[in-house]
């Protein structure tokens, strides 16, 4: 539950990547008449919420000892029983409170400094943040103290008491970190209730609570006037050098978010310290070529690229590897999208070299692959193909981007769901699974989900027959007889803008319904794994 807090946090101190803590603290304990108001509003708003206070095993977390300790006489005073703990309590006054706790002698602990990780306490069914966590990874730590399971223990309920806050703090990560469903912004989840929660789980802001948290994300980093303050005070802030990759990591910002804005983290780092751009190569295009390559998350094409850019001047095409001429033929289509003889270049690998004299773009670039290869969580593999191919299964590839990893590159600009390359017998399937009226007509809202971690329900397009040369093939793709590779994705656009495709790997046909379309049921050669399957299952899929 956020409940809306009655302290304005607005004009509070900032610095070091967060609110001064002692300010903090005095507001909370020493302002008299606006403390105690705000510690009634907790025990009202506990009062309100919790099924019966009776039952309550509680952890308040805090911003400091004068605070905690407040906090504790507080409840005692308006009898919840309570203590408080610090970074300083020794171990036995610990474990006493803990078993204090679990037997209900005490409704709440108050805590600074601990609690975050490493102690367990199953029986804690409610959890308070009376404080700001700027931090996404304290926050969680916190979050989950309660969500250990235990007997008796129906749920668990937080409540976190929002107020006004500085500009600078980060509401967003917090509720997107509770989300399962990474396609909806935050902002349109509030204003919906909160759709793509977990089951089982639910969030209510009270009104005004909503308002604040919206506001906030409306002035932070999804704006570009946002990236651009965080970024001019980004070193004093944090204490680190601003570069691309801590930027993005500090703020957990996907990329997309930086250039769906139209410009790249180094035009907004020459607004926000007032310095010149080195030179213009491609500066019209730049944000364009790096938000196509900042879905990359394939560790063989990402090392491949980073060990041979520098020395890209070096190399000699004709001696390259097909699979390494591959490699630079997907970055070529993500920067020029044009083929190299209509540009004028002799090959792919003169495109790239040419790329490289953006210095600013290119170093932006090499960040990128850092900042994405630090980030890989997939176990990726080979699709095991007759002929050369770097595409990994379980990776992600704009639809240039496989096309040219399958050396398919007469148009870039495939649009249509299936492509059949006859010099390879291998037919490619690029499926949405959840088609929107607004870009797919009834005769091309193919049904496409998958039944299990092994099998894909797939539908062909409405004017295959079972019997056409096309029907045919399809069926007689049984591991023997050429290939058929299936790429998906879960929506043609998300916030960010257009959605790339995961390689899910080779098929098999198992059977298929029907004519005009064909349903065809594949086996899939590669399980679908966890990370994916919930995308492509067709329960969850809406």
């Amino acid at each position: 539950f956020g409940v809306t807090d009655n302290v304005d946090l607005d004009t509070l101190k900032w610095a070091a990547g967060g609110y001064d803590k002692g300010e903090l603290s005095r507001i909370y304990t020493l302002s008299g008449m606006i403390a105690d108001r705000r510690a009634d509003l907790v025990i009202s708003s506990l009062l309100k919420y919790v099924t019966d206070i009776n039952d309550v095993k509680g952890l308040g977390f805090c911003v400091s000892v004068e605070h905690a300790e407040y906090m504790s006489k507080y409840f005692n005073g308006h009898n919840i029983p309570s203590i408080f703990l610090t970074g300083e309590s020794p171990d036995e006054e610990r474990k006493t409170a803990k078993q204090k706790l679990v037997s209900g002698e005490v409704r709440f602990i108050f805590v600074v400094d601990i609690y975050n990780e490493g102690v367990d306490i199953p029986e804690v069914n409610t959890v308070l943040f009376l404080r700001p966590t700027e931090s996404l990874t304290i926050f969680l730590q916190q979050l989950g103290r309660g969500l250990r399971l235990s007997e008796d223990k129906e749920c668990l309920t937080v409540l976190d008491f929002i107020g006004q806050a500085n500009k600078r703090y980060n509401f967003e990560d917090k509720f997107a970190a509770l989300l399962s469903n990474a396609t909806r912004s935050v902002a349109k989840e509030i204003k919906d209730g909160f759709v793509s929660l977990p089951k089982g789980c639910y969030v209510q802001l009270e009104k005004k609570a909503a308002k604040y948290v919206l506001d906030n994300i409306k002035k932070a980093i999804n704006s570009k006037r946002g990236l651009i303050d965080r970024i001019s005070t980004f070193e004093n802030d944090t204490g680190m050098p601003l570069n691309l990759v801590n930027f993005l990591n500090y703020y957990n910002i996907n990329p997309r978010q930086i250039y769906n804005k139209k410009v790249t983290f180094s035009d907004l780092c020459h607004i926000a310290l007032d310095t010149e751009p080195t030179n213009e190569t491609l500066s019209e295009s730049a944000y364009n070529i790096l938000y196509r390559l900042s879905t990359m998350d394939s560790p063989k094409w990402i090392s491949y690229l980073r060990d041979n850019l520098p020395i890209a001047e070096g190399l000699q095409w004709e001696r390259l590897s097909k699979n390494e001429q591959l490699m630079w033929k997907m970055l070529y289509v993500s920067v020029w999208e044009k083929p190299a003889e209509t540009v004028g270049f002799e090959n792919e690998l003169e495109g790239i070299i040419e790329f490289k004299k953006n210095h600013e773009i290119y170093n932006e670039f090499l960040q990128l692959m850092d900042y994405a290869f630090d980030r890989i969580n997939i176990v990726t593999g080979s699709a095991n193909l007759s002929y050369a191919c770097p595409l990994e299964v379980h990776c992600t590839y704009t639809r240039a981007q496989l096309l040219a990893g399958l050396d398919f590159l007469e148009n870039y600009s495939v649009s249509e769901g299936v492509k059949y390359l006859s010099e390879k017998d291998t037919d490619i399937f690029l499926t949405t699974l959840n088609k929107s009226d607004k870009f797919y007509s009834p005769t091309t809202a193919y049904n496409d989900y998958s039944i299990n971690e092994n099998m894909f329900h797939w539908q062909s397009q409405s004017t295959t027959s079972d019997t056409s040369p096309t029907g045919k093939r399809y069926r007689s793709r049984n591991g023997k007889n050429g290939y058929a590779l299936l790429f998906v994705r879960e929506r043609k656009s998300d916030e960010f803008g257009p959605q790339p495709f995961v390689f899910l790997g080779t098929v098999t046909y198992m059977k298929h319904e029907g004519s005009r379309p064909m349903n065809v049921v594949w086996h899939m050669d590669t399980p679908i794994p966890a990370k994916f399957i919930k995308k492509t299952n067709k329960l969850t899929v809406g």
